[in-house]
């Protein structure tokens, strides 16, 4: 399925800059309307921050799906477009788009692989991405010795205290997963409002108030102290509001999960209109400022934005639209139902 670098360009009628969710589903809408694909992703499989930071994260906002986890929606949504065909430059970081005579693009990949489509679409979620770090001045000291910022496999904290700290999704959601995982779980907060879903925030006081999981607020982790044999955190020290002294729990792991800050690399180069580091967009199809380009997911904004999968996925769905007419402007495309004609009908 996957397509190696190649000294020969790369032709396909879309250019899908990015391999993680949204990517992926616009490939299957794309296939509907019988259009080909290739994907090119810096990372080395497909699937972005799910396959790459997230995998055994619960994602529980997925129509269908009451809970599934990171990995296996895009195992899912690889096998929606394996029909498809679509190729794959993976391991390589798009690096620059140049306007050819013949109303194409040709993307040049940091390697050097050429590939040329009357479409682009940026599905690069965030851009390129680091975690955001608290500034805790041995923080460093405890980087993969106790402190970890993404967690990949929930197993390695089996019957370990761990506190996490942060107020957003990601924090609530492995609150609750790690639950029947750890020994202990403290989740640390500097407010006692929660940026993440009312649902999930609902858990963790029901949790909290069970004596499941501890959770304290108008707090925060300022100092980190660890065993001075094996140099691997044991406890953090956490500063309250209104309280002078530190209160010190002893811990295996800290997981400060404060989200990601976003870098856009090279598409900050490519003559795109920027708004705080995401790409502008129109509506009605998810175009840019460049006719031929589009940007869907988290990469884009707008008014109104909201950063779902979901969201992603409708955006995909239209944009595929647009990318048909430019490529058959005189060709009139129908909507048709995979409910009637099923995927080998397209």
């Amino acid at each position: 399925m996957y397509t190696m670098s190649s000294q020969q360009p790369i032709e396909t009628d879309i250019i899908i800059i990015g391999a993680g969710p949204v990517g992926l589903f616009t490939v299957f809408e794309a296939g509907l309307l019988k259009l080909r694909c290739h994907l090119i992703d810096a990372l080395a499989q497909p699937g972005g921050q799910l396959t790459e930071i997230y995998p055994k994260k619960p994602i529980y906002d997925i129509p269908g799906f009451p809970d599934i986890l990171a990995g296996d929606l895009i195992d899912n949504l690889m096998k929606q477009a394996e029909p498809f065909k679509p190729g794959f430059t993976l391991g390589e970081r798009a690096e620059s788009i140049e306007a050819m005579d013949d109303n194409k693009f040709k993307v040049t990949t940091d390697k050097g692989t050429v590939h040329i489509a009357p479409n682009i679409a940026i599905a690069g979620g965030l851009g390129c991405f680091e975690p955001r770090k608290p500034p805790i001045e041995n923080l460093a000291n405890f980087e993969n010795c106790g402190v970890d910022y993404i967690i990949k496999d929930p197993e390695k904290f089996r019957n370990k205290r761990v506190v996490i700290a942060g107020g957003g999704d990601s924090a609530l959601d492995w609150t609750i997963f790690l639950k029947d995982v750890a020994a202990e779980v403290t989740i640390i907060h500097r407010r006692t409002q929660f940026r993440g879903h009312p649902d999930s925030v609902q858990k963790v006081m029901e949790m909290d108030a069970q004596k499941d999981i501890q959770l304290i607020v108008n707090s925060e982790v300022v100092q980190l102290k660890g065993d001075a044999e094996s140099n691997h955190l044991n406890a953090v020290g956490i500063a309250t509001d209104g309280t002078e002294e530190l209160n010190w729990v002893e811990c295996d792991y800290f997981l400060p999960l404060f989200g990601l800050s976003p870098k856009l690399g090279p598409i900050a180069d490519w003559g795109l209109n920027i708004d705080k580091a995401a790409i502008e967009v129109n509506t009605f199809d998810y175009s840019t400022n460049v006719p031929g380009i589009y940007a869907i997911g988290d990469i884009n904004t707008y008014p109104g934005k909201l950063k779902l999968i979901l969201c992603g996925f409708h955006e995909a769905t239209l944009m595929v639209q647009s990318a048909f007419k430019r490529i058959y402007p005189n060709k009139s495309n129908v909507l048709k139902y995979t409910t009637v004609k099923g995927i080998q009908g397209f």
